[in-house]
Parts: C-alpha cells; structure tokens; sequence
C-alpha cells in the first residue's frame, strides 16, 4: 500500500507506534532526534531504517518544517548508524521514498540504509 507522502500526519502509522513504544523493534541506536531500527524484512544483510523523533510525513515535510537541531541530528544519526554497521569500508546505499510512483509504504519521513553487499543499479533501465 503505498501513500501521498503529504500531510496531514497520521498518528496510527507503524513508525508513530513504534516511536511511542506500543510496537517493539530491533534498536540500533537513539538520541533526541532519531530511532534507527532494524528492517523486519531485509533487503540486503544490513538494512537500517532511521526515523525523526516527530510528526514528519516525506523529506519534504520535515525540512521544511523541522529545527535545523532535528535536521541535523537525524543526519548524524544516519552517518553515525552507517560507520557503526561497518558500512563505510565498502559503501553503502541511503534511500527515501515518498508518495504513491516513489513507493512511499509508511506516511512517516524515514531513510534505509542498505548494505552488506552490492546492492546494484537504482532504476532499472
């Protein structure tokens, strides 16, 4: 099921109830401004979801709308994850997805990080 990717917030979304610790995962790391948390289903052996503390629903939204504190926090957070999962050697892959074409399945702002192995061409030609 994908989604707009546009406001209005829904509070109900996985990613809402995991931030308020009605839904468990599989913590990596968190400060003020993030949850990074592993994937339930893996796309590659390391594969990371990081979240912002807050009601942002694309990249978009919360750029617009977040402190640059929370902006910059999510950020380090992802390059904090990324060197701590002992991607940086080989690379690694940041992906965001927003709306209905990008694939967008949860209406909250979140990036994956991906790794472990090639993870090859973006977009098929």
């Amino acid at each position: 099921m994908s989604v707009t990717g546009l406001p209005p917030y829904d509070d109900s979304n996985i990613f809402a109830r995991i931030l308020r610790g009605e839904i468990p995962c599989k913590r990596v790391a968190e400060d003020d401004y993030a949850l990074a948390f592993h994937d339930i289903a893996p796309q590659t052996p390391v594969h990371v979801l990081v979240i912002p503390k807050g009601r942002w629903v694309s990249a978009a939204d919360f750029h617009a709308g977040a402190e640059d504190a929370a902006i910059a926090g999510f950020w380090r957070m992802v390059s904090a994850v990324a060197k701590a999962q002992g991607l940086e050697a080989t690379g690694y892959r940041i992906l965001s997805n927003m709306g209905q074409d990008g694939g967008q399945e949860v209406p909250h702002f979140h990036v994956h990080l991906f790794g472990g192995r090639r993870v090859g061409r973006m977009v098929p030609l």
